[in-house]
């Protein structure tokens, strides 16, 4: 098995552990059922809407199981100016099955409480929304992203969170496919053209109108990004295909590094241990090959998923493992990111992309 594939399952284990979810607190075994989870609020001036659709790629056989064509589901966040009870997080099966992975009660993710309401009305239909689009880690479920996808909508952003068939459970809306790529060793190099491809096409299939929402997006203006193998795929992704203005990558090994330069302006995030400067020399090499505008942040205390949705379900658990806080590392992660983009997207000044702040000095800079 590939290094950073093999560490990512086991730090699906280890956010289990952190979760605390193995071993539920006394308090919460009596008759009086625990509080849900809850993901954070977002923070902008917009309310939340959310869809899910369903893409099949009639031109490309699945590289997983090559008797199918590839099928994605993706998550759609933008803003919007209604309000109504929300969307689940994820669905009973793929609570049940992610839960099964990571050793935790099967319903418990399904009762996790967001943000956004279902099928609500986007806002902006002069077609101004910068697009977003988000990969998971392997073996996360795309719902992982769904605070920092829900921020950004909330700032302004049309955001696409693409669940890779195979390579997590996966709802779709005649079936439940489980992650069967987690069962064998993994070849980084397979997967991550792979999902680059499947971001493109997402791409594709939204400029030709597969979401109704579809004509409130600019899509002259599209980052990509994603955590760990994720990623490792939105920096392939730019190396591959021409339509996208930028990208980021929180805590990923850059597998399938392609030997051509990025020039497009380009975040790395690491977590405290991973991010260093010669900890991962595919860190060293990306770092290398970025052309444009670029910076390479690490954050104190935090572990590999401390920039996803398990950071502050974690905290609520009351057994967050790392030194930070996890409803910290999730501001850290949303204001970096919402920073990283308008910058690049929107041409806003960012300061706190410049150097060290007074207000986040868990992040630390480096330039090797």
């Amino acid at each position: 098995m590939q290094r950073s594939t093999r560490r990512t399952v086991l730090v699906a284990a280890a956010a289990a552990a952190a979760l605390g979810l193995g071993a539920v607190p006394a308090a919460a075994q009596g008759p009086e059922a625990p509080t849900p989870l809850a993901i954070p609020e977002p923070t902008g001036a917009y309310a939340t809407g959310t869809t899910a659709i369903h893409l099949v790629d009639e031109d490309r056989a699945d590289v997983w199981v090559p008797a199918e064509r590839r099928e994605l589901m993706v998550t759609m966040w933008y803003p919007t100016a209604d309000d109504g009870p929300t969307a689940p997080y994820m669905t009973a099966e793929e609570s049940a099955l992610f839960g099964a992975q990571l050793g935790i009660p099967a319903d418990l993710l399904a009762q996790v409480q967001t943000n956004s309401v279902p099928g609500a009305e986007p806002l902006a239909d002069d077609g101004s929304l910068p697009l977003v689009v988000l990969s998971p880690g392997f073996s996360f479920p795309r719902a992982t992203l769904t605070g920092l996808a829900e921020e950004l909508a909330s700032q302004g952003y049309a955001v696409a969170a693409v669940g890779h068939n195979y390579e997590a459970p996966i709802s779709f809306p005649d079936r439940t496919t489980e992650c069967i790529t987690c069962e064998d060793d993994i070849d980084g190099d397979t997967l991550v053209p792979n999902r680059a491809a499947d971001l493109d096409f997402v791409v594709e299939e939204l400029e030709a109108g597969a979401w109704d929402g579809a004509d409130r997006i600019d899509f002259d203006r599209i980052a990509v990004g994603g955590h760990s193998i994720g990623g490792a795929s939105a920096h392939r992704t730019l190396a591959d295909y021409e339509r996208f203005d930028a990208g980021f990558n929180l805590d990923g090994t850059f597998f399938a590094l392609d030997p051509k330069p990025v020039r497009e302006p380009f975040l790395m995030v690491g977590a405290e241990a991973h991010g260093q400067p010669g900890e991962d020399d595919s860190w060293d090499k990306a770092w290398k090959k970025l052309r444009g505008w670029k910076r390479w942040i690490t954050v104190d205390g935090t572990g590999h998923s401390a920039m996803t949705d398990l950071a502050p379900l974690a905290e609520q658990a009351g057994l967050n493992e790392d030194a930070t806080d996890g409803f910290r590392s999730s501001d850290i992660a949303r204001t970096y990111v919402t920073a990283f983009l308008d910058a690049h997207l929107r041409c806003e000044d960012e300061p706190v992309l410049d150097g060290p702040s007074a207000e986040w000095p868990e992040v630390e800079f480096h330039n090797p």
